[in-house]
């Protein structure tokens, strides 16, 4: 066959193909999404979306602006906790060894006690707590030495200005990872009203050495409002926190989380308040430092698995647990806890699994607490669509918020009745969701939808729409 003959099939084809793009790229949004979008003055073309079968053998349902790279806001954890599945396996466990320097008698450490970070992205209060009752179940009460933090696993170029983001250094969202990460470095402060005695009495929960915590604050009358800021809290002194206020007697019992404004010391100083409050003492002082060479782990204290970690990523949005695990691709992959290992790593990955097909995201700290951070739909949609054909489906897709049950979707129930599994992402000035929707028919959809710009708040009920209609399929 000549070869201007061949070329006439393999022509029609590609400009069949590229008129169908065309018109994917043009279509008319839903009605449903159309009008909701008028109704909150946001322009179409602040949007992209795309919805198209999870199992990638049609063609998108729905496809606007979706080669267009946008900030993904919280729905760049997708790739984060995918990624770490793919590479590390749902098994994955962070160990944080304890070593001790010496000989123990009589409850007596007679040396230095060391604990490893490692990167464990889930060492809340209670598992610090177990950890601390292991060092006492080898016999140590009193450490005559001092007591050494080695958080060199992560290198300290990760660590942020807590405020640089948005100027929110009290928020915790804004924790910078810590490859010994306590807590997410912040303080939860409870009070409660005593009204016979006119005061609210302060608990701390972790207590931090070295740091002044007033046990009480006077109670003041009227409604509880603004019940912060009737504290006046003065947090500018990292060695001790006042109240120049009240605390509202209508209020009834409160919390606040707030982080710690050393978040460098916090580590040190939560282990040293926790190791007093359990009856422990230090002879020396709490350190920073390295552990010796040849010191071998007394004991490794492990973490929860990987599958567990990401349901808390994905389902209540947590941002430094999101860059733990990012931060540990590097470590893992590369052997440097950096986020520039961790980008050369992703991006490797990306190219290796998910492929070129799609322009390749734009990386920073895996969380999306980023004004740089870029992923088009069609590229998220793709990586959704390699996802569910994995082995590692059933654990990405039980730790996205399932709509009107839990995490940050708990709130949001399909007005159709139906079913889906999507991570949400908010930002000042971006929003979306994106994951799979359970149809109608018995398929299964991959859905990606994300605004960015002023107004990218108010797409919510657009957004729910789009879901909607893409589960009534039938």
């Amino acid at each position: 066959m000549p070869f201007a003959t061949r070329l006439i099939p393999s022509l029609l084809v590609s400009l069949a193909t590229l008129a169908s793009a065309s018109a994917f790229a043009q279509q008319a949004l839903p009605t449903g999404v159309e009008a909701a979008l008028a109704r909150a003055k946001v322009s179409r073309e602040t949007v992209t979306m795309l919805v198209v079968d999870a199992d990638g053998t049609r063609p998108p349902r729905l496809a606007w602006r979706s080669q267009v790279p946008v900030n993904p806001a919280s729905m760049m954890k997708l790739v984060t906790t995918y990624a770490a599945l793919d590479l590390l396996g749902p098994a994955y466990s962070w160990n944080t060894p304890v070593y001790v320097e010496g000989t123990v008698n009589n409850g007596v450490l007679d040396g230095n006690l060391y604990i490893k970070g490692q990167g464990d992205p889930k060492l809340v209060l209670e598992r610090v707590w177990l950890m601390l009752r292991h060092v006492q179940g080898l016999g140590i009460t009193t450490v005559s030495g001092d007591i050494v933090i080695d958080r060199s696993a992560f290198e300290n170029t990760v660590e942020n200005d807590p405020s640089a983001f948005d100027g929110e250094p009290l928020r915790p969202y804004n924790a910078s990872p810590d490859a010994l990460l306590i807590n997410f470095k912040s303080i939860n402060m409870t009070f409660a009203p005593d009204r016979a005695g006119q005061i609210a009495r302060v608990s701390y929960e972790p207590p931090l050495a070295s740091v002044a915590m007033p046990a009480t604050v006077p109670l003041v009358p009227g409604e509880c409002g603004d019940w912060r800021t009737a504290l006046r809290t003065d947090f500018s002194d990292v060695n001790r926190i006042r109240f120049n206020g009240g605390f509202p007697a209508a209020c009834g019992e409160k919390s606040w989380a707030v982080a710690y404004g050393d978040p460098r010391t916090y580590g040190m100083r939560a282990l040293g308040g926790m190791w007093a409050e359990m009856g422990g003492r230090v002879g020396g002082q709490m350190r920073e430092g390295r552990v010796p060479p040849g010191l071998k782990p007394a004991f490794e204290f492990g973490s929860p698995p990987l599958a567990e970690v990401i349901r808390d990523i994905n389902k209540y949005s947590n941002n430094v647990m999101a860059q733990q695990v990012f931060l540990t691709i590097g470590l893992t992959q590369k052997n440097r806890g950096t986020f520039e290992a961790s980008r050369s790593a992703l991006g490797q990955w990306w190219r290796d699994r998910i492929g070129t097909g799609e322009a390749q995201p734009v990386f920073e700290n895996g969380s999306g607490l980023s004004r740089d951070e870029r992923i088009s739909a069609a590229a998220l949609g793709k990586m959704l669509q390699v996802a569910w054909r994995s082995p590692v489906m059933p654990e990405l897709m039980s730790s996205l918020p399932a709509s009107g049950v839990d995490g940050t979707l708990k709130k949001r129930a399909l007005r159709s009745g139906g079913a889906a599994h999507l991570k949400t992402g908010t930002l000042r000035d971006a929003s979306g969701v994106a994951g799979y929707v359970h149809g109608a028919s018995g398929r299964r959809y991959v859905l990606v939808a994300i605004a960015n710009g002023e107004n990218a708040g108010a797409t919510r009920a657009a957004f729910d729409a789009l879901v909607d209609w893409a589960a009534q399929d039938n």
